[in-house]
């Protein structure tokens, strides 16, 4: 049932509520019934011709159903609930299209609201587009199991049982087809062998089959690459530029100490949040709100040209010797990562093995370190580390002073260069497809 379109007298607030009653405890007649007398007495209450366009459509009454339902549209134009009801009723009398802009009506209003999602999906496939349907019906089903919804037939309402069961046949083998003919062209290029861990890495994204971490610290939030050599900071031979970067060092941190002198260009790292209270499980401090900034050069594989331009010679270290992970829409993140006084950055994970995090350190203050998976390391100016944060890492800066790294994400140095390419197309793919599921 939707809200009420306005204050409700309070005797008709009981009449509703009474036939509700009536409804949820299975007397649907007599709900329909005094539903019908509160129409007769309030005929713009949309809850009421809903319900009764409803038992409508239940008995096959298909073009009353839809009429009441128009009535209730004209009453309250974005009622979530209405329109999706809508969509229903003119999907079952052909009318695909209007089904479909009534559907994305009610998503636009209510962006969560799965049953309209799942209904969408279903217009979708009957109207031969199937392809679309697949990520909605997909995204459906995630977010009704979000909020517990659509986990057994105990948490799915009886009349949706037969058409969540079909989304849920289709969306496995529909996401199995759509990403595994990415790997086709590369399977065909550099052989079967050479696809083996990505196939592998596919299953386990599917969850076709168990990860079965190496460690059990190493948990990544998104892509888990299998049969990597298992490590929580690397080797400094896996990375020859090393040396050339370390050699720009003190000319990067010279941009990095004019704009910080500015202080602007810098944004919260985790982004921005009304109160302290968001961050939570975070960040946390012990002077004062603590604090962890970045001056971003990129961000999800977004260039911040205008940061770029204000440190030229970083931009150039990163453009000529850096060999940055780079995803369309995901990688690489780039930034001098500055951590105030008493600042603690909370154990977290990484989204993927696939590509490791390496440390420039500019500015380190005595009683600073950095944990990856139970092992502290100190930063040493000047002098890089690389690590694989699907570890379970945190960061602190006990000092007096801020702390201030440039961060950089680069592909993790065991792939070799076809996987990086498929990789590459697949976080690409996994990434469009859950945007039009509606998953962020």
């Amino acid at each position: 049932m939707s809200e009420a379109s306005s204050v409700r007298e309070p005797a008709l607030a009981a009449r509703i509520e009474q036939a509700r009653r009536l409804a949820e405890s299975g007397h649907v007649l007599r709900a329909e019934q005094a539903f019908l007398g509160i129409l007769r007495d309030a005929p713009a209450e949309v809850d009421a011709l809903n319900f009764v366009a409803i038992c409508a459509h239940e008995r096959g009454q298909y073009q009353q159903a839809l009429a009441l339902l128009e009535r209730a549209r004209h009453v309250r134009p974005d009622d979530p609930t209405t329109l999706t009801n809508l969509g229903v009723a003119q999907q079952v009398l052909g009318r695909f299209d209007d089904a479909v802009a009534s559907l994305r009506a009610a998503l636009q209003v209510a962006p969560d609201l799965f049953v309209a999602k799942l209904r969408l999906a279903n217009v979708l496939e009957a109207a031969g587009r199937a392809e679309q349907a697949l990520p909605l019906y997909f995204g459906a089903i995630f977010g009704a199991q979000q909020r517990g919804s659509w986990l057994s037939e105990a948490t799915t309402a009886p009349g949706m049982r037969p058409l969540v069961l079909h989304a849920m046949r289709t969306v496995a083998p529909g996401r199995r087809r759509v990403f595994g003919e990415l790997l086709v062209p590369l399977r065909e290029r550099y052989g079967v062998d050479a696809m083996a861990r990505v196939e592998r890495c596919l299953a386990i994204y599917l969850q076709e089959m168990p990860a079965n971490y190496a460690d059990p610290q190493q948990r990544p939030k998104f892509l888990y690459f299998p049969d990597l050599p298992t490590q929580r900071y690397f080797d400094r031979a896996l990375f020859p530029w090393y040396a050339d970067l370390e050699a720009r060092a003190d000319a990067i941190r010279d941009e990095m100490l004019a704009v910080l002198a500015e202080d602007s260009g810098f944004e919260p790292f985790l982004g921005h949040f009304d109160g302290p209270e968001q961050l939570e499980g975070q960040l946390a401090g012990t002077r004062g709100t603590p604090a962890w900034n970045a001056f971003f050069f990129f961000r999800h594989g977004d260039a911040y040209e205008q940061n770029r331009k204000r440190c030229p010679r970083t931009a150039a270290a990163l453009d000529d010797v850096v060999p940055l992970c780079r995803i369309r829409d995901h990688a690489p993140e780039v930034c001098y990562s500055v951590l105030t006084p008493g600042s603690h950055i909370l154990p977290h994970h990484g989204v993927t093995n696939t590509r490791a995090v390496t440390h420039l350190p500019l500015v380190v203050p005595e009683d600073c370190a950095l944990v990856v998976g139970g092992e502290a390391r100190s930063w040493e100016a000047g002098r890089c580390f690389t690590f694989d944060d699907t570890f379970e890492h945190e960061a602190w800066n006990r000092s007096e002073r801020t702390r201030v790294v440039m961060l950089m994400d680069v592909w993790n140095p065991y792939l070799t260069e076809a996987e990086r390419l498929a990789i590459t197309d697949l976080t690409v793919a996994i990434g469009e497809f859950n945007s039009a599921a509606g998953i962020s």
